[in-house]
């Protein structure tokens, strides 16, 4: 039972937020660089560095453009990065197989890194919407998104990335049961090493829109996802969901989105205390960003408000488009 409070005027608490320095000593969460991992998109080509209109200041980018992005990362002190292939139309298939071919971007991203930044952990993304000429993250069979056939085309695409030289597997399909088959080809595989960052609670969101823009999935998408993806209304769900894809052998979880389900986050860690992430996606930081280019917020100020939510929310890390911005602010702190 919480101890009794003494009244006012013995109970002051305005005390502890008189100076700079007694508000250091109460704090109760602290934000580093150690926090980030920072989402990149590549795209074919060479020497190419292409913005993306629906996020300001996030850039598609060409191997050898990522290679440096990665190398910034690094320098600033991120541990992290996440790997998004961009496709066209042209590039994708009914089959699907461009997920799971050694050359294709992701993958040679991830050996060039690896080649001349290898301090910096890789993440990857495990779905096929972004080589699905119908946009979904499994094969679309009748109109409906069919589960075990996926799956077995998402075990393909993760040993393809770790044999490319990926730490962490993000699956962020949704499938049933690819956390279990995932894990156990890589054991099989001899990748027992690689972890696995299960995008665990992903909601059927409205905040992703400035992403499928990014990979470019928006023109491909045909229906919803709303038969994978969670129900907003939803929390014990995502509980269930957790508990089975720890269960199965992810080493890791994430919530997707991030602000608007910080008390999922919550949830998760005070249940589980697994390693806990959250996915500050690209309407959240699209919003952010065209509110502050207006002059109606301060950029600094709301960037790094907004990511200590996640923290207060129990979160260990968090995927950011911000993680070089905010690197940079806390550095000088």
């Amino acid at each position: 039972m919480r101890p009794t409070q003494a009244s006012y005027p013995a109970t002051r608490l305005r005390r502890v937020r008189q100076s700079p320095a007694v508000r250091g000593m109460v704090r109760q969460n602290t934000l580093t660089v150690d926090d980030f991992i920072w989402p990149v998109f590549v795209r074919s080509g060479e020497g190419i560095e292409e913005p993306i209109p629906s996020m300001p200041g996030v850039l598609r980018r060409s191997v050898d453009k990522v290679v440096e992005a990665a190398r910034e990362a690094a320098d600033l002190g991120i541990p992290a990065i996440c790997i998004f292939p961009y496709t066209g139309l042209e590039e994708r298939t009914e089959d699907c197989a461009g997920a799971w071919d050694p050359d294709n971007h992701a993958n040679r991203a991830i050996r060039a890194i690896k080649a001349a930044v290898p301090e910096i952990a890789i993440m990857t993304d495990v779905a096929l919407d972004t080589y699905n000429i119908n946009g979904h993250d499994g094969f679309v069979e009748d109109g409906e998104i069919v589960n075990d056939r996926t799956v077995e085309a998402l075990v393909k695409m993760a040993l393809a990335q770790a044999e490319a030289g990926a730490d962490i597997i993000g699956p962020s399909d949704m499938m049933d049961g690819r956390i279990g088959a995932i894990r156990t080809a890589l054991e099989a595989a001899g990748h027992q090493n690689v972890m696995i960052l299960s995008y665990a609670a992903k909601y059927a969101s409205a905040f992703y829109g400035p992403f499928r823009d990014a990979v470019g999935a928006s023109g491909a998408l045909t229906g919803d996802k709303k038969t994978y993806q969670m129900d907003p209304a939803n929390s014990d769900e995502a509980l269930r969901l957790i508990e089975r894809d720890l269960s199965d052998g992810a080493d890791m979880v994430m919530v997707k989105p991030g602000m608007p389900y910080l008390d999922i986050c919550r949830r998760v860690k005070d249940s589980f205390g697994a390693p806990t992430f959250a996915y500050q996606v690209s309407g959240e930081y699209a919003m952010i960003m065209a509110a502050a280019q207006n002059g109606w917020i301060d950029h600094d100020r709301v960037m790094l408000e907004s990511l200590m939510a996640f923290k207060r929310a129990g979160c260990d890390g968090i995927l950011t488009y911000f993680a070089p911005a905010a690197a940079r602010l806390l550095a000088k702190r």
